[in-house]
């Protein structure tokens, strides 16, 4: 990605460097340009929750690796963030999309490599209800601040007894909350719904919304679950390592809505 210096410009001989156009922007997308923090999200009580920055703009890490191991066949990167995922994937071969509200995610996404698209979940999607297994990784069980309504709207993005791979919070909490991201200078973004959701809690809502628990581990210090739906024989299976390696090529419009892929073509062999 571009580093801070080649957004800087001169007005003139001598002149001082004009201050890049990123450094006015909300504190997520100047924190995604720099690749550091301190950022967080901030509850109206003034409560703070860190996040991991300097983890989410590095490479895919062991835990990731271990991750991303057990997705099957396509994958749907739900909230890709800055993109370490989609682009690890995408240099394994594998068929993936990440998607973010974020366009500065979506841009430093595809700067790494990794198909990616500036949507919501509950946006229209390229390929609903044919992706093998999406992941909501990074907090991002928490989108919409209703676990049970991102639940049953992943469930109709997978195919049928597809595998859904989900972040917990390591402890037992389970809360919704209004929050907006800041920095230390104290910058506030806009207001929005999010949830913190303990593996016991995202298992409740899960058993509500037609999924089944086939596995669940902790690494580095990190809580996941892997849910299948119910409506399919291999509900029964665990998240194992896929045993089929899937290849992506995609093709981009040309005209002005050039983020949305016309093509996304796929082949697998076993």
């Amino acid at each position: 990605m571009n580093g801070p210096a080649g957004d800087l410009a001169l007005d003139g001989p001598g002149a001082p460097a004009a201050r890049p156009a990123w450094s006015t922007a909300d504190p997520y997308t100047r924190a995604l340009h720099t690749g550091r923090g301190p950022l967080y999200l901030r509850r109206a009580d003034g409560w703070l929750l860190p996040l991991e920055v300097e983890r989410w703009c590095a490479r895919a890490d062991a835990v990731d690796l271990e991750l991303l191991g057990r997705c099957e066949g396509s994958v749907l990167d739900i909230g890709c963030g800055p993109g370490r995922l989609v682009a690890e994937l995408a240099g394994q071969g594998r068929r993936v999309l990440g998607i973010d509200v974020s366009a500065a995610a979506v841009a430093r996404t595809t700067r790494l490599g990794g198909p990616a698209l500036h949507r919501s979940v509950f946006d229209p999607l390229p390929a609903e209800g044919r992706w093998d297994t999406a992941l909501l990784v990074d907090g991002n069980v928490g989108i919409g601040g209703d676990p049970r309504a991102l639940l049953a709207r992943t469930a109709r993005l997978l195919a049928p007894g597809g595998l859904l791979i989900a972040e917990t919070v390591p402890a037992d909490v389970d809360e919704r909350v209004r929050v907006h991201i800041t920095d230390t200078h104290g910058s506030p973004g806009t207001p929005f719904p999010w949830a913190r959701v303990g593996t016991r809690a995202l298992l409740r809502y899960a058993t509500r919304t037609g999924w089944t628990a086939v596995d669940q581990w902790a690494s580095g210090g990190r809580s996941f679950v892997a849910l299948r739906s119910r409506s399919d024989a291999r509900s029964s299976r665990s998240a194992e390592p896929a045993k089929r390696t899937a290849v992506i090529s995609s093709q981009r419009s040309r005209k002005p809505s050039a983020d949305i892929p016309v093509a996304l073509r796929y082949r697998s062999s076993t």
